[in-house]
């Protein structure tokens, strides 16, 4: 199957940049998000290098913002970058555990292959990706049962029919 990110920013657009005036947009350098302002009147999910797999993981923080976050750059996060210590690491994972849960449910919803990201390649500790992956996984399957956030539900949905996929079952979550 063939994953073209044009395929996935033209469903995002249908599902929200009307009811939201947020749409998804490739960008060349590193992704962020931009709310609207005095130059561009409607806010951005900037995705890196029009990688697939960037985009959706951008999405599935969009997903989660809430409305006071989605008003501020990069919904007002602090961001280590790359290089971090062990405590770093870990408050990085922490934050990260839901969106990545999401970014799962998102790829299955495509066919597309999820890989957890520790996003720590030059850190002074080398991440658990096993540990890691569990916890998302157990995040997963949380939403799973107690339902996703409703944006994200309206995205997998449209997700499912494009791609042919089936309803999310524990089973797709497969460590």
């Amino acid at each position: 199957m063939s994953f073209c990110y044009s395929d996935l920013i033209s469903l995002f657009n249908q599902c929200f940049a009307a009811s939201y005036n947020t749409r998804l947009e490739r960008g060349d350098d590193e992704p962020i998000y931009y709310p609207a302002d005095g130059h561009i009147d409607h806010h951005r999910i900037v995705f890196a290098h029009g990688f697939f797999a960037s985009a959706l993981h951008e999405v599935a923080h969009w997903l989660l913002a809430g409305d006071a976050r989605r008003l501020q750059v990069d919904y007002g996060y602090w961001y280590c970058p790359d290089g971090r210590d062990g405590e770093q690491q870990r408050q990085f994972e922490a934050v990260e555990i839901k969106p990545q849960a999401i970014e799962w449910a998102l790829s299955l919803c495509c066919g597309f292959h999820f890989n957890v990201s520790c996003d720590n390649l030059n850190g002074s500790v080398e991440p658990d990706r096993h540990a890691f992956k569990a916890q998302v996984r157990e995040q997963a399957l949380r939403y799973l049962e107690q339902g996703f956030p409703p944006r994200a539900q309206t995205l997998m949905q449209a997700l499912q029919r494009h791609y042919g996929q089936p309803d999310l079952t524990a089973e797709h979550f497969i460590l």
